[in-house]
């Protein structure tokens, strides 16, 4: 009995070792700077500092991230965000657009010279 409980209790340390050390893990421990919880994305880093300020209607946050290969697409990005973000009270309206507690969230992409970036950008509801 007590050794049953211990294997028990190893396997689930060894599950949580080797979740915390996985990719998933690593793609949502770290945040964009001035959105504190939202996740940036592996294969992103950010750009620039963030720009944040408050208005009567609410905050306006802007953050800017770059892909660090060529070979991450507007489809992987959409689809990591499209996954998390409802996670996180986010509501999709469009593959780039998300609202919740009368914030947008819009992903605007630009390529250049074959490198994604991403703007988010975070502005009081219509």
């Amino acid at each position: 009995m007590v050794l049953n409980a211990l294997r028990s209790a190893l396997l689930a340390l060894f599950m949580l070792t080797a979740f915390a050390g996985s990719a998933a893990a690593q793609d949502v421990s770290r945040f964009v700077s001035v959105i504190d919880d939202l996740p940036l994305m592996s294969g992103l880093v950010e750009v620039g500092e963030g720009v944040e300020f408050a208005t009567p209607q609410g905050r306006i946050v802007e953050a800017t991230a770059r892909s660090t290969s060529q070979a991450l697409s507007e489809s992987a990005v959409t689809g990591f965000y499209a996954e998390t973000l409802p996670q996180l009270g986010w509501s999709a309206q469009s593959k780039t657009r998300f609202v919740r507690e009368g914030e947008t969230l819009d992903l605007i992409f630009v390529k250049d010279g074959g490198v994604l970036s991403v703007r988010f950008s975070v502005a009081p509801a219509d």
